[in-house]
Parts: structure tokens; C-alpha cells; sequence
């Protein structure tokens, strides 16, 4: 599906107003992001039907769901959907394949598109279709949820805050697999979250709520990098490349990767060559020099130009930087910016001290 999505709702709780006007890609993972009581459960409501807004227009794969000048309302149980919650919500009574089979029920009649078999394997879950949900943990539980919605044959997947419920070594343990699922999925996914690392590991389009509005949305990375979000002022601010695995130098333990603007030297990747990664850069680890270091124990020094300036009242200033076609940025003391006379526009060399593989 390449047509966008439309979304348009206007909901007024009295304390609490929806008030959002979207158009988002008709693929790839869209995560909904912001704190508690921004609307990112509401608004995925809305788009479920689950919650009828009083003012709204949603467009999905061309087809209307929802136009309130016609009066037109499509029901949840009409809508081609798959909705994961926060709880897995498992038939306890049924076993794994049995869930499964409840959810291809509903399509039974109708041409499947989605390769059920194929979903087992991205998630992992082949060996557990004989098991009852007690007997699973918790990761092994939402996938399987995540398998039971993809068996609907979905024309969007909705996911709300799928890991809150889980402990750290869970969300370590499923995200790999949502990763790979991202990857081959030819459907849109709405994503919810509260979560930075989940943000930066799934989302192709970010879209940042804030009271009940939509405060920003774009590309990842574009809008991870822009200084009106509160995000890049954050101490764990940082930007996100999409990279390609071009090189193994061993001697060292060391990976190279390659990106639209240059090559970074990373700890050794357990990947083949032409492997295409995400790599996450923190702000705080970015560097800023005037001239090209000639000696420093520091890998990645690559050219930048300065395309964003904003300082706070805690001596430090963020600083946006294009790397290639990349947006980068730099978190430094508001001294070193006045010290280096920093300003649009001027090419410097950024330093990057460490990345993060994400997947």
C-alpha cells in the first residue's frame, strides 16, 4: 500500500481535547509518541472505531472509514484491521495454534495476502504452537498476539505500547523480532510508545503528541534533529542513521558501514557484508572541531555543516548538523560555541565518539 493515510479528529472530553489533522505514509512503522495523556491511545482508538469522534475523516488504502459531514461511521468489526494491546489477552483455553485459528476464522471466506507461515518465523514462535498461554512468557505471549492480528489479514496493524507490560530483558527480547517484522511487513503499522529506545529502533515517521495535538511529525530522523522538540534538548538525545555493512576488519574487531555521506568504523557486527543496519548517535558523544584533527584516538571525524543553533539556560548548546544528506546533532557547552564563533551555515568536523547498533 503506497496511498497515504488521512486522519483528521477532532474529541472533546471537556478536561481533554483531540484535536489532530494528519497525513501519514502508507507504509512502514509510524510511531506514536509522547507522555502520559497526549492522545496516542485516543488517537489510535479513533482510528480502530473503537472511540467515535465527533468530528472526524479517515482514509486508509483509499477507502473511507470514517467521514462525519456524510455521516459516515465504518464499525471496528467492518474495519480490515489488527489492533496488539498492551496485554496480550490470549484465549487462556486455547492453545497457541488454537488462537491462531480463531483470528483466520474471520477471513476464511476471504483471498489472504499474508503468509502466515513466514510470521511464524520472523517471530519466532513455530516451536510454541502446541502450548497453552500459561506455559509462555511474556514476550512469547505478545508475539503471538502480534501473529494473531497479522492473521486478520490486516490493512493496518495498530500497536498500543505492545512492551509496557514487559521487563527489560523482555523488550530486549521481542524488539529484534519487531525489527525483522518491520522489515517484511507490506502493511502500515501505527506504533504507540512512551519509549526513546523503541522509537529509535522501529519508527521509519515520527509523529510527537502533546496535548492532544500533534506538536511534530516526519521522517525519523529528521524529526529526532529538529530544535523545537523537546527531544533533542534531552540528556539522551541522539539521531538515527540508516547504514549498509560494507567491511569486516578483523584485526582490529572492528565493522565499517556506510552511509550517504560517509563511512564509520563501529565494534565488531555479527552481520553479513550488505547488511542493512540502523546506527544510533548520541548527542552528548558529538564533538565539534574548526579543522580537521590530525591526531586523535577518535575513528569517525567526518565534514558537517552547521544547519541549526539554540542554547539553554544550562550552559549548553544543541547544535544541528548535516552530515551528507544525514541530520546529526551535537550537544555542547554554550563557552565551546562562542569560543569556536559556531553559525549557520559553517563547515566544520564532527567527532563522533560512539554509536549503538539498534538492528
Amino acid at each position: 500500500m503506497t496511498q497515504p493515510i488521512i486522519a483528521c479528529f477532532k474529541l472533546d472530553y471537556g478536561n481533554f481535547i483531540l484535536n489532530i489533522d494528519l497525513q501519514l505514509p502508507g507504509t512502514g512503522i509510524t510511531v506514536l509518541f509522547g507522555h502520559s495523556g497526549s492522545g496516542k491511545t485516543t488517537l489510535l482508538r479513533c482510528i480502530a472505531g473503537l472511540q467515535h469522534a465527533q468530528q472526524g475523516f479517515l482514509e486508509i488504502n483509499g477507502k473511507v472509514w470514517q467521514d462525519s459531514e456524510l455521516n459516515l461511521f465504518l464499525p471496528t468489526h467492518k474495519r480490515p484491521l489488527g489492533y496488539v494491546f498492551q496485554e496480550a489477552n490470549l484465549f487462556p483455553h486455547l492453545t497457541v495454534a488454537g488462537n491462531l485459528q480463531f483470528g483466520l476464522k474471520r477471513i476464511a471466506k476471504k483471498p489472504g495476502t499474508i503468509d502466515l507461515q513466514h510470521i511464524l518465523e520472523l517471530l519466532g514462535i513455530e516451536n510454541l504452537l502446541k502450548r497453552m498461554p500459561d506455559r509462555l512468557s511474556g514476550g512469547e505471549r505478545q508475539r503471538v498476539a502480534i501473529a494473531r492480528a497479522l492473521a486478520l489479514n490486516p490493512e493496518i496493524l495498530l500497536m498500543d505500547e505492545p512492551l509496557a507490560s514487559l521487563d527489560f530483558k523482555r523488550k530486549q527480547e521481542i524488539l529484534p523480532f519487531l525489527s525483522r517484522l518491520h522489515q517484511a511487513l507490506n502493511i502500515p503499522v501505527l506504533y504507540v510508545t512512551h519509549s526513546q529506545q523503541e522509537v529509535a529502533q522501529l519508527a521509519d515517521t515520527l509523529v510527537i503528541l502533546e496535548g492532544g495535538k500533534a506538536f511534530a511529525s516526519g521522517p525519523l530522523s529528521e524529526t529526532l534533529s529538529r530544535l523545537d522538540v523537546p527531544l533533542a534538548q534531552n540528556w539522551d538525545a541522539s539521531t538515527v542513521w540508516p547504514v549498509s555493512l560494507i567491511e569486516h576488519e578483523t584485526d582490529y574487531h572492528l565493522t565499517r558501514v556506510a552511509f550517504d555521506g560517509g563511512i564509520l568504523s563501529l565494534p565488531m557486527i555479527d552481520a553479513a557484508i550488505g547488511t542493512l543496519l540502523r546506527v544510533q548517535i548520541y548527542a552528548r558523544d558529538v564533538s565539534i572541531a574548526l579543522e580537521a584533527p590530525t591526531a586523535t584516538s577518535i575513528l569517525n571525524v567526518l565534514p558537517a555543516t552547521i544547519t541549526g543553533l539554540t542554547d539553554d539556560r544550562g550552559g549548553q548548546s544543541v547544535v544541528r548538523l548535516k552530515v551528507g544528506t544525514q541530520s546529526l546533532l551535537a550537544h555542547i557547552t554554550h563557552k565551546s560555541a562562542v569560543l569556536l564563533n559556531l553559525n549557520l551555515g559553517l563547515v566544520v568536523y564532527v567527532q563522533i565518539k560512539g554509536t549503538s547498533i539498534l538492528n
